[in-house]
């Protein structure tokens, strides 16, 4: 073989592994990986910041089901995406982020004042899944091959090669052969054992009333229809964490959206079984516990993960299979169609229609607020004017803090997995990169963010990027000039009757809460995008159409009405998840 560089070994192994695209800042120290890069029909997408890069990779892994793959360079630009990774190592991506490093004689250890270094390997190791520097060029193959498995082992996350730049763009006079994936890791999803399929099946078709609870696992299955029809055989509801809203259809009869909470806590207390597919059942789940759940001894649990120490961490279980949720559901769906019979529906279908009356009650009341048309806006009007007139595949990001929740409780999923956040982390600033990500994974329909203006105003950078790349964005950004999640949390530490009685404080009542006004409109048309300020309802619906006919990035502020903004649905069940549940 002629001469080949390490940047070039490291982009022919991601052509053999199908990657298609990378997110990153160019830059001389991986100059040989970049441009092998180019050779090899790999799209590079460049943000602005290098956080954006691993948002963006995660968006798009999330919503094709394929390595989400970022980069970045030797000291800041590691520095730079550090956060991403963490936001997306506790997301549960699958992120694979290669970097450069110094030279491999400044670098492990590390040479005492070397400019722009520091032990990248030891740093993001310390939260990443897997993190390991190359010594050698001899060894990089190696080393690149036990990335990608990995990348495709157990629960999905962030994992993390660190090259020195003498290897990167250093030349060898032969190249090791390029592997096929079969040939280093597994290709198939990990099989289920018969027998505690069966098990599983007993325990469900015993059942009065069984409960389906699905995590992301079920979304990087890509396993919707085959949940769908587990539900529907068992005629069983369906909650979700808040990171899989989407993996079943929310207008599904068997659907539960977690926005409705406290029918939530009903629904696992009134449950006698529960089958838990790809969830930690982690805070955002109550952990499992008591009072939002029934007591594990009055509740027979199946628990199916893809990572074993999930089994049993939060919530004790009667059955625990570790497999893909992809093979276990088709498997259980063929033992429960052959015993169908054994089956009692009467119970659950009382129940769900029961479920169904607190839906439809809970729903008016969150519709009350749709009835006002003044100016400035109520934020209810974002999610559902957006779910009105955008496609139903459009991927739909929520970003920021009450901003996030009046966009996620008045957006209903109507297409599998197209709900993005950080749900885990609550990362301010995150959907401007994860927009990136998602509008290259579905290029056909338009990809919507929601965004607050704190959390629009870290990253309103990536508005170029996108105008650059010519994808097809709309951001709306909902300005209320405050952090209000944070004020109405502090007014009440403050001023609590008060609050009750005015739902406000005077503006110097407050503690460093207020944000000056930035105009997002003309900061996104002096970046090439089109954009528009508007401050109603009725001139959103006008702004989103024309939006919608744009052929690139579009960016639409919001005036809305900063006291109702603060008082975003559920935030009482928020801040009691906050609160360590009563049972064990």
């Amino acid at each position: 073989m002629s001469e080949t560089t390490g940047g070039e070994v490291l982009a022919r192994t991601l052509k053999a592994e199908g990657v298609e695209v990378v997110f990153g800042i160019i830059d001389g120290t991986y100059f040989g990986f970049y441009t092998a890069l180019k050779r090899a029909g790999i799209r590079l997408i460049t943000p602005r910041h290098e956080a954006s890069a691993a948002h963006a990779a995660a968006a798009y892994a999330r919503l094709t089901g394929k390595l989400g793959v970022c980069m970045a360079s030797n000291g800041p630009g590691v520095a730079n995406i550090l956060p991403g990774l963490v936001v997306e190592e506790a997301e549960g991506n699958r992120v694979l982020c290669i970097t450069s490093a110094r030279r491999t004689g400044a670098m492990y250890p590390l040479r005492t004042g070397t400019y722009q270094g520091f032990d990248q390997s030891a740093v993001i190791g310390a939260f990443a899944k897997w993190s390991r520097a190359v010594p050698s060029f001899d060894r990089l193959a190696e080393l690149m091959r036990a990335a990608l498995r990995a990348c495709w082992d157990g629960r999905p996350g962030v994992v993390h090669l660190d090259v020195p730049e003498n290897l990167m763009n250093g030349k060898a006079a032969t190249g090791p052969a390029i592997l096929p994936p079969s040939a280093y890791r597994r290709v198939a999803p990990q099989g289920v054992d018969a027998a505690q399929v069966e098990a599983a099946a007993d325990i469900l078709l015993r059942a009065e009333m069984p409960l389906i609870h699905a995590g992301s696992g079920v979304l990087h299955a890509k396993a919707f229809d085959a949940l769908q029809a587990v539900a529907e055989l068992l005629e069983a509801p369906v909650t979700t964490s808040w990171s899989a809203r989407g993996v079943i259809r929310e207008d599904s009869p068997f659907a539960i959206p977690m926005t409705h909470v406290k029918l939530n806590s009903i629904i696992r207390n009134d449950a006698d079984a529960a089958l838990i597919l790809g969830s930690r059942l982690g805070e955002t789940d109550w952990w499992g516990k008591p009072p939002y759940w029934r007591a594990p001894a009055e509740q027979p649990t199946v628990q199916v993960d893809i990572d074993d120490r999930m089994i049993g961490a939060n919530k004790p279980v009667t059955v625990g299979i570790n497999a893909d949720v992809g093979v276990f559901l088709p498997a259980l769906r063929a033992r429960l169609e052959a015993r169908r019979g054994e089956m009692s529906l009467a119970a659950r279908r009382e129940r769900m229609k029961k479920y169904r009356v607190l839906m439809g009650r809970y729903a008016a009341s969150l519709a009350k607020p749709l009835a006002t048309s003044g100016s400035p806006m109520h934020p209810a009007h974002a999610g559902t004017i957006l779910g009105r007139l955008l496609p139903a595949e459009s991927p739909f990001i929520a970003d920021g803090g009450n901003t996030a929740v009046w966009a996620m409780f008045y957006h209903t999923v109507r297409a599998h997995g197209r709900m993005l956040s950080t749900f885990k982390m609550g990362m301010l600033g995150a959907g401007m990169g994860q927009a990136l990500g998602a509008a290259v994974a579905a290029p056909d329909v338009p990809t919507v963010c929601v965004i607050g203006d704190g959390a629009a105003g870290m990253h309103p950078q990536e508005i170029e990027t996108a105008v650059r790349h010519k994808l097809r964005i709309i951001w709306v950004v909902l300005c209320d000039r405050q952090w209000g999640m944070v004020k109405i949390n502090q007014s009440f530490a403050l001023k609590p009757l008060k609050m009750l009685l005015r739902k406000r404080l005077a503006p110097d009542e407050n503690l460093w809460t207020d944000l000056g006004d930035i105009d997002f409109a003309r900061v996104a048309q002096a970046m090439g995008a089109h954009a528009e300020r508007v401050a109603s309802a009725e001139n959103l619906s006008h702004a989103v159409n024309r939006a919608l006919s744009v052929d690139g990035p579009s960016v639409i502020h919001v005036d809305v009405d900063p006291v109702a903004h603060m008082w975003a649905p559920g935030l009482v069940h928020f801040k009691a998840m906050h609160q360590e549940p009563k049972g064990k």
